[in-house]
């Protein structure tokens, strides 16, 4: 990346920036831009130079004019819980926090839309929006902390992904502060949209490399009344990956349909000291399986339709949560997985996702990458959509980026994947850590495209450059 050099710019911009943001909100101290240096990615910390919270997307325009002007990096940051760099600064320069975009700004009943900023909290949009009937589906793991604005930058998902779809399915319309300062909404508050090219969609996935999010139209839909959770033990990790595919194939579409390996549950179970699912030494995984819907007697039959398919594939004891509070326990358990398994000493987490009815394949290939490469994994994610998360640890390798410990066993993962019709990332991002393996699942007219649509946005390459490809 071509940048001015920090002493060229700094004296004069840091003062601009204080006249637009307020000097309260432009932060120098070391102490305070430690705070801004690093994400929940592996364990890696770059030091911006200027953190900046502005408010308004006025604010963001005057700032985006002055560093494209003098070619300042820009990383735009939203609540710090990505996981593959997207927030990381890693060139310094000036890093804008979206904290401050905290506002709902109107939930349209009459239209099932909601306009919120991007600094929302995930789940405190989903239940204002669920007192009022209405249902946002996305809920990645981070939910209760994760920002509206870092999930459209990633195009998140979660466990609901496989009945309701990620977050790209729900965006309308999005205002957006360009590289060099312009203002644009990419598209417009409706159902229907075939003018032009979908800008808004461009946007979603971008990773913050092609404009800053400052305002955001979601679809919502009615809330279903009621849901059934059930969790299934297999003594066999392959036929937990069979089974999941069979229950599509048998016309049956969970609302949830989540796989964790039984590993990830003993470190989690002991993490918080919650002991509701059996952690037994002849158990390798658990599907957790939820349907939901509006007729209690429908998801009931559905439920026992899933079970007793499932003894095709030697499951054991089916445990039916039973009120509102085992449900809350189970998902707590496996929400705070990734948590735990971090914790645990797996610092490095790979998003790959395949085709539903590869999942076996997938989980094999990794255990024997394992034994090849001489680390150790934990599985777990969302199954039902293919999309497997996979822990390592690898003793004296606490991160991936660069490291020549574990780059090799991460490009024979990813041609794993690849070859089973897979791809690298289902809902993280490509970010940082796994740009150089996107030559893996593109070819070069792939990839020039790409960076031809960068070029475009941001000419002078500053909003989040290095992030997804170098140019």
């Amino acid at each position: 990346m071509e940048a001015t050099e920090k002493n060229n710019w700094y004296e004069v911009c840091v003062g601009l920036f204080k006249k637009i943001a307020g000097e309260q909100y432009v932060l120098l101290k070391e102490e305070d831009l430690k705070n801004y240096d690093h994400d929940e990615t592996e364990n890696l910390h770059f030091l911006p130079d200027v953190v900046i919270k502005p408010r308004t997307a006025a604010e963001i325009s005057e700032i985006m004019k002055i560093c494209n002007e003098y070619k300042i990096p820009v990383t735009p940051r939203g609540a710090g819980t990505g996981l593959a760099g997207g927030a990381l600064p890693h060139f310094g320069g000036v890093l804008i926090s979206m904290e401050r975009f905290n506002k709902i700004l109107e939930i349209d009943e009459r239209n099932l839309q909601v306009t919120v900023e991007p600094g929302v909290i995930t789940e405190v949009l989903q239940n204002a929006v669920k007192e009022k009937g209405l249902f946002y589906p996305p809920d990645p793991s981070s939910r209760g902390s994760c920002f509206i604005g870092g999930n459209i930058s990633a195009n998140s998902g979660g466990p609901k992904a496989v009945k309701y779809g990620v977050v790209k399915d729900y965006v309308l319309n999005l205002q957006v502060v360009l590289p060099t300062g312009e203002i644009i909404w990419t598209g417009a508050n409706v159902l229907k949209n075939s003018t032009g090219y979908n800008l808004t969609q461009l946007i979603v996935g971008s990773e913050g490399t092609l404009g800053i999010v400052t305002k955001i139209v979601l679809k919502l839909l009615p809330h279903p009344k009621h849901d059934l959770l059930m969790l299934v033990p297999f003594a066999n990790l392959e036929k937990a990956g069979e089974a999941v595919s069979a229950i599509f194939r048998a016309g049956f579409t969970p609302s949830a349909l989540e796989l964790v390996e039984i590993d990830a549950l003993k470190i989690v179970s002991k993490m918080i000291g919650d002991n509701v699912i059996p952690v037994t030494d002849d158990i390798a995984a658990h599907l957790i399986i939820e349907v939901d819907g509006n007729h209690m007697e429908t998801l009931m039959s559905e439920m026992e339709a899933i079970g007793t398919l499932l003894t095709q594939y030697n499951c054991g004891e089916i445990f039916f949560a039973d009120d509102t509070q085992q449900k809350a326990a189970l998902w707590k358990l496996r929400r705070r997985v990734a948590e735990a398994v971090k914790l645990d000493g797996y610092t490095i987490e790979e998003d790959t996702v395949v085709p539903r009815a590869e999942l076996p394949a997938l989980i094999k290939g990794v255990k024997a990458l394992g034994e090849q490469y001489n680390f150790h994994a934990v599985c777990y994610g969302h199954a039902g959509d293919g999309n497997l998360h996979i822990r390592i640890k690898k003793e004296g390798s606490p991160y991936s980026l660069n490291n020549p410990e574990i780059v090799p066993s991460l490009k024979a993962l990813f041609t794993l994947v690849k070859k089973l019709g897979g791809t690298i990332s289902g809902e993280h991002g490509v970010g940082l850590v796994q740009k150089e393996y996107m030559e893996v699942v593109f070819d070069a007219a792939n990839l020039s495209i790409m960076k031809g649509i960068k070029k475009v946005f941001d000419p002078n390459n500053i909003l989040n450059s290095g992030k997804i490809f170098d140019i």
